[in-house]
């Protein structure tokens, strides 16, 4: 299964446009984000912790539902 952060990364753009392009590019920099996650609550605590570059922890739970969503489409195929 697919990393959060490894699912995240498709979001990355040099002039990010939204919140979710620019959470990506905020991931990307962070050197010590749970790159090998799958767990919620784990990358949430972190997030709350040492996220500074994300504006709300909303933009998290709206990039997590899109990546539950992907996960779930594709182990059900």
């Amino acid at each position: 299964m697919k990393s959060f952060y490894h699912y995240l990364m498709k979001y990355r753009h040099p002039k990010p446009a939204d919140d979710i392009s620019q959470f990506a590019n905020g991931a990307y920099d962070d050197h010590s984000f749970p790159k090998s996650s799958e767990d919620y609550h784990e990358i949430s605590s972190y997030l709350e912790l040492n996220g500074s570059y994300l504006h709300s922890l909303v933009v998290f739970d709206d990039a997590w539902e899109l990546y539950e969503t992907e996960i779930l489409k594709k182990a059900s195929i």
